[in-house]
This record gives structure tokens, C-alpha cells and sequence, in this order.
């Protein structure tokens, strides 16, 4: 393994180059991408007007964590592992639900308060005394930012939310995302690659033009994407007063409005914020809402998202989110096929890497901050999958001295 480090050349042209295609089917990677990756970096749950009440719940699986975000009978929102004390029971089965003011195991009946500590356990004559607090849920990492309530298993190189989405919080502030409500909740949809080409697809706009037609019509050439920066990106269109070759891009143009809570170079602006590893907050005119991925296996992944309207929405509003709502149905509908055969090509043995444009600077810096979390993507041969963790733990110890 020494040996792999110390002869590890950089080929000439690889600022190019893509992650190797190995790093897409490996069972040992896709291990350390579900603690590295997925549990050590901020998520995004859902928004606050998801949890409008004490004791409204949302359930969430990750990776093989369970996570449970519950508004308190003090209005506060805190996420908790949704595991009993007990025996490890799920407390919640649903994805979303309310209770009255506590949780009830429904294995064996513990009762929890809405802040997390033990009420009591059934029969508690059956046991010694327990700390209400010891036994009480496991706390995650929760931090609710501009409305949106982001989770975070364990620590990991992530500030806090605050702090690491700073760069965005002043154009994102003009959107006012913090007063939004639901529309139709969260959506999911099961794709069968791996994670990370859903993200190389979303990362670049090159192959707008070719691939997404309503996209274009919509945009033309006033799209144009930023790199990855300390975990950041965003990408910018402005739509075009003239198009309208498709019926909902033309019927959109004419409908929608120009809030005046917008200043005027966001007022026919659709924006992407990206956040390393896998989510996306959006923006049009007239909704926000976030998207991301979870990796369920190494060729499986979860499409996960929700989209929030205004409280005072006009009639005009609402036909135009509809409109956008179908573009963005005919977008992610083409770009789950792209994903796909993309992905695909990642087990030939015909393909080794991809090669990208200068147009692909998105690909290319999400593709550093996975290398640099974990370096043992940096190899063009896969190690031997007994040998990853192992490796992986070398190559960063020498980077980091």
C-alpha cells in the first residue's frame, strides 16, 4: 500500500479528468462515502412550516441512520436518532405525523417528552431507576438556517450552517425563504445509479442546450454555472422575455410576475445554491425548494426534494408555479435517463474516466472536495476493496503532513 502512494503519477492532463470509473461500483468506497461523505457533512430535513405545531414529526433514513425532527412543546425544532433507548425500536413508523405531547415506543411503550427526555418506561417496577436524560433520545446536530432545518449525524469539516452557507445568505435573504409553506411535501423517486452520477449530471450546464429543450427555450445563453468553493456553488439563468418554442416555457414567460421583494437582476432569475456533497436550494420567482440525493447502495440512490410557496400567492403565482413545476418534471425526467447512461459506463472496462470541458468546472470541484475527503479517489486502478479504509487512512495522513 506505501507502494501505491509513493508511485502514484499525475497524468499531465488531469485537471480533466473525472473520478475513475471504479469509484462508482466499489462496495469498500461507497462504505467510507456513507460516514465520510453522507454523516459527517450537513443535510437538509426539511423547512420549519413542514413542523407548523408542537408535536408534528418528520422521519428520515440516511445511510443507515434513522433520524427524527420533532417541533417541541416549546416551538423549538430538534432532531433526535429515531431509536428507542429500549430496544431500538423505531418511535415513528411514517414519514410524517404529529403527536399530543409525548412520543410512545410502539414496541414495548416507553414514553418519551418532546424535548427527548424519558417520561418513563412501561412497567417501571420491572427496572432500576432511570436518568430521565441518559435514557432519553439521542440528540443530532440541528440547526435550522433561513427556514430550511438542516441534520448532521456526527461531525465532520462543516462549519456551522450559518457560517458555511454565508456566502449565499444575502442574495438568498431577497427570496425570503423563511416564510414559505409546503405545496405538495416531499417527493422521492428510486434511480438505479450510483449517487454520485446524479450529482455530475445537476453539477454543469454544457449539456443543457442539447439534452433539456424547455431548459433552453427557457434560458438561452444566459445560464452559466460557478465552481465548487469551501463547499459551494451556484449556478444563474435568467429567463428569456421572448421564448416560448414549447407551450409551458412560453405560457410561463407571459404569466409570471415580478415580485417586488426582488431587486431587479433577481426578478426573472432561476437560481441553484449548491452545498457539498448532494443538495441543492432553488429559486424562481415565485417558489423555493430543495432537492438532493441519498445513496441506498452503490447502484442505487434516492431522488429526494420539496417545493414551498409564498403565504400570500396570486392567482398569476400560482399558474406560474404550476408552469414551472412542468419544466422542471420534463428537466429531471431527462436527466434521470442521462444519469443512467452515464452511469452504465462506469463498469465497461472500455471507459476509464470522463474527460471534461472548460465548461465542466462544476463536475470538476465537486470532484476535488470528494478527492480531498477522501484521497484514495485520487487513484486511476482500484485498490483492493480489503485494502480501502486502510489506504484511504494513508493517503490522508499524508496529506495532512
Amino acid at each position: 500500500m506505501n507502494e501505491m502512494i509513493r508511485d502514484l503519477t499525475i497524468p499531465a492532463d488531469w485537471d480533466r479528468r473525472g473520478l475513475p470509473g471504479w469509484t462508482y461500483h466499489s462496495e469498500a468506497l461507497f462504505e467510507l462515502e456513507k460516514q465520510h461523505i453522507f454523516r459527517e457533512h450537513w443535510q437538509i430535513a426539511c423547512h420549519v412550516s413542514d413542523l407548523p405545531e408542537p408535536g408534528n414529526y418528520l422521519s428520515l433514513d440516511i445511510v443507515g441512520e434513522r433520524a427524527l425532527i420533532l417541533r417541541g412543546q416549546d416551538h423549538v425544532v430538534r432532531a433526535f436518532h429515531n431509536i428507542c433507548k429500549h430496544r431500538g425500536s423505531r418511535l415513528v413508523a411514517d414519514e410524517k405525523g404529529a403527536c399530543r405531547n409525548a412520543l410512545v415506543c410502539p414496541f414495548h411503550g416507553w414514553v418519551y417528552n418532546l424535548d427527548g427526555t424519558l417520561r418513563g418506561p412501561a412497567r417501571p417496577d420491572s427496572f432500576p431507576p432511570l436518568d430521565k436524560k441518559a435514557f432519553g433520545l439521542t440528540e443530532i446536530d440541528c440547526e435550522v438556517w433561513m427556514g430550511f432545518v438542516f441534520i448532521r449525524f456526527e461531525k465532520g469539516p462543516q462549519a456551522s450552517i450559518a457560517e458555511t452557507m454565508a456566502p449565499f445568505a444575502e442574495e438568498l435573504a431577497h427570496y425570503k425563504p423563511e416564510i414559505a409553506i409546503p405545496t405538495a411535501g416531499t417527493w422521492t423517486q428510486l434511480s438505479p445509479v450510483n449517487w454520485k452520477s446524479v450529482r455530475d449530471v445537476d453539477n454543469e450546464g454544457y449539456h443543457v442546450a442539447m439534452a433539456h429543450p424547455a431548459l433552453q427555450d427557457l434560458y438561452g445563453s444566459t445560464y452559466y454555472d460557478e465552481p465548487f468553493v469551501n463547499g459551494l456553488c451556484r449556478s444563474f439563468a435568467t429567463y428569456n422575455p421572448h421564448a416560448g418554442r414549447r407551450w409551458s416555457v412560453r405560457q410561463y414567460v407571459k404569466i409570471t410576475e415580478e415580485p417586488e421583494r426582488l431587486p431587479e437582476k433577481l426578478k426573472k432569475a432561476w437560481i441553484y445554491y449548491g452545498l457539498f456533497p448532494n443538495t441543492v436550494i432553488a429559486v424562481t420567482p415565485e417558489t423555493i425548494q430543495f432537492y438532493q440525493e441519498f445513496p441506498l447502495a452503490k447502484d442505487k440512490t434516492l431522488l429526494r426534494g420539496a417545493v414551498y410557496r409564498y403565504p400570500e400567492e396570486t392567482r398569476r403565482q400560482r399558474l406560474a408555479r404550476y408552469l414551472a413545476a412542468r419544466i422542471d418534471r420534463d428537466t429531471q425526467a431527462e436527466d434521470v435517463q442521462l444519469t443512467i447512461w452515464s452511469n452504465e459506463a462506469m463498469g465497461s472496462k472500455n471507459y476509464s474516466h470522463f474527460y471534461l470541458s472548460d465548461l465542466e468546472y462544476g463536475v470538476r470541484t465537486h470532484h476535488d472536495h470528494l478527492r480531498n475527503v477522501l484521497p484514495v479517489m485520487t487513484l486511476d486502478k482500484a485498490p483492493e476493496e480489503k485494502e480501502m479504509a486502510t489506504l484511504n487512512d494513508r493517503m490522508r495522513l499524508a496529506k495532512s503532513g
